[in-house]
């Protein structure tokens, strides 16, 4: 049995459907496998719902702790909690 292990990422991503010829910025928190590179983190966030094209501003590699706090502000962020109403946030 192998122990997966994983890292942290925080990526700062452009959303729309927020008026015409708008966005907001919103830092988001990942957690992907160890041996993700930047790319892999780029491809998730193509697929997250609502980003632009383009829409990553920054991205950067986080220690547990930094996540685990980014999580928590995520969750109180009123722009995500709006987005993912009745969904699962990814």
């Amino acid at each position: 049995m192998s122990v997966v292990e994983w890292s942290y990422w925080k990526a700062v991503v452009r959303y729309g459907h927020v008026g015409k010829r708008k966005e907001i910025s919103v830092a988001r928190y990942l957690v992907m496998p160890e041996h993700s590179t930047m790319i892999d983190v780029m491809n998730v966030i193509d697929q997250m719902p609502g980003t632009k094209n383009r829409a990553m501003i920054s991205l950067r590699r986080v220690d547990v702790l930094e996540y685990l706090e980014g999580i928590r502000d995520e969750k109180e962020n009123f722009f995500l909690q709006r987005l993912f109403e009745g969904k699962q946030a990814q």
